[in-house]
């Protein structure tokens, strides 16, 4: 394969080949090029030990497979759960570079059909999830206690912005130092294309203003309710209400403390209060109208008991007299969309959206309106219907050819695909989440100009989670700037020998 190596890919590399490295670069800035070229230098220097490269996903593992070949002129053979374990074991004993998914390299380490003594570097991709009780941590343990030469690479286009979490991963994957760039580092800058913000704003309707005071008001109550208890001082974000309402159930099942049960149904009202009120903000009133409609048939207690409020009576009313169905976002986006189109009958736009129900409802709803469209969505799930492996790879070469225009995807469609340079990336909602933000923002930007237009709709979490993210990523890019010139490597004589 014909490759220039770019100043901050060859600078990389070759600190990244004398110590176990996490590098920390923007979303299609060459991040597995740089790993090609660190297992290059592994096999000159020990040819006769072998390299791991591991991805999350299956696509994923498959797209390393194809970029290590072209680079490295070799074989690489792919391994994911789709191969049989009588295969996977004639695969072990011949090959010399595998891409595989993290969770079957696992299985097979502990059935010890396979080992990793005789490799001399192990490929994180989205290294970020090398975190709690995730395949890649006992993976890296294994290799680094049972490798003559272990040699570790994580890759991310960023690994969260607390410091914890940053240590965490540093200390599960045995980093000695972190490489990080961003599009204004100076042997970055010329190979990144300017990326324009645009910011459009949505009102909700006077329908779903309504029903948010009424869910607001039983939220209050709760909060309120639940402050003369003690059992909390303040409003509680999702997370740490749901982690309250588990230790409460096993302070319960231990105690059977009948004091607690009241509490209990106080947060499991409240959580549902904050499921609506997302789906409210988020997805609209259809989607409010369903949620509403299971709640009806459930017959779990809390749910009942919601549903006899006097305030989600009154919703319930609402959501029968009125004759809205879509969120005002759903008509700004096929206004954007043929807009630009009008501009531009080839322009390339990623429409990125939470949930699978709404993607598939905005791709029906573009394809009605004459805009050629699609769907990219992970794979099927509890029950749910999703795309095959094969049939993801099939969507994204469409898409490249341009055989349609807007691409609608999930979380799938974040992190690392290949997903082609696109002119236009659409947040349909802000992310709370910084490593989500970033990745979906690097599908713009690659080879040519693009833009990235934030959806959102006012006095709502859109806000909120938008400079949530934000605030996040200028956090974790200090973080890690700090680290990067702080972190020295703490070496054993025994770790010396192993390089």
């Amino acid at each position: 394969m014909q490759f220039e190596p770019r100043e901050y890919q060859l600078k990389i590399a070759e600190k990244a080949s004398k110590a176990n490295t996490l590098v920390v670069l923007p979303t299609g800035l060459g991040k597995t090029l740089i790993a090609a070229m660190v297992a290059k230098k592994r096999l000159e220097k020990h040819p006769e030990t072998k390299i791991l490269i591991l991805a999350p996903t299956r696509p994923l593992a498959a797209q390393h497979k194809e970029t290590f070949e072209k680079f490295l002129n070799q074989e690489v053979f792919l391994i994911t759960g789709k191969v049989n374990l009588e295969k996977r074991k004639e695969m072990y004993k011949v090959a010399k570079i595998i891409s595989a998914t993290p969770q079957v390299i696992l299985n097979d380490l502990e059935r010890k059909i396979f080992d990793l003594s005789d490799f001399s570097l192990v490929v994180f991709d989205e290294a970020h999830r090398a975190v709690k009780d995730y395949a890649y941590v006992p993976i890296a343990k294994k290799y680094y206690k049972t490798s003559r030469y272990s040699l570790i690479l994580g890759l991310t286009a960023s690994p969260g912005s607390s410091r914890e979490r940053i240590d965490e991963i540093c200390d599960n994957l045995f980093i000695k130092q972190i490489e990080i760039r961003t599009e204004k580092d100076l042997d970055v800058k010329k190979y990144v294309k300017p990326v324009k913000f645009e910011w459009v704003y949505v009102d909700l309707t006077d329908d779903l203003k309504r029903i948010r005071e009424e869910l607001l008001g039983i939220e209050k109550e709760i909060i309120q309710s639940l402050k003369e208890r003690g059992v909390i001082s303040k409003k509680l974000t999702k997370k740490e209400l749901i982690n309250l309402h588990k230790k409460l159930v096993e302070t319960y099942k231990q105690t059977k403390n009948g004091s607690l049960f009241g509490l209990i149904s106080k947060l499991s009202i409240l959580l549902k209060i904050e499921h609506i009120l997302e789906l409210l903000e988020t997805q609209g009133m259809e989607a409010l109208r369903k949620y509403f409609e299971k709640l009806k048939k459930s017959n779990k207690k809390f749910d009942k008991v919601l549903m006899n409020n006097e305030k989600i009576r009154r919703i319930s009313l609402i959501l029968s007299l009125s004759k809205e169905k879509e969120h005002p976002k759903v008509f700004k986006l096929v206004e954007l969309i043929k807009q630009i189109l009008k501009k531009n009958e080839n322009a390339k736009i990623i429409v990125f959206a939470n949930y699978r129900d709404t993607v598939k409802k905005l791709n029906e709803i573009l394809r009605n309106e004459g805009i050629k469209s699609d769907i990219l969505i992970g794979q099927a799930r509890k029950g749910k219907g999703g795309l095959t492996q094969k049939e993801q790879i099939e969507k994204i070469k469409r898409f490249a050819n341009l055989e349609f225009n807007v691409l609608c995807g999930t979380s799938i469609t974040e992190e690392g695909l290949d997903i082609p340079q696109v002119d236009y990336t659409i947040f349909y909602e802000p992310v709370p989440s910084e490593i989500r933000s970033i990745q979906r923002r690097g599908r713009t930007g690659r080879t040519h100009p693009g833009t990235v237009i934030f959806l959102i709709t006012k006095k709502t979490r859109d806000e909120a989670y938008y400079w949530a993210a934000f605030h996040k990523e200028k956090k974790m890019k200090g973080i890690l700037f700090d680290l990067k010139n702080r972190k020295t490597l703490k070496k054993t004589l025994f770790d010396w020998l192993k390089v």
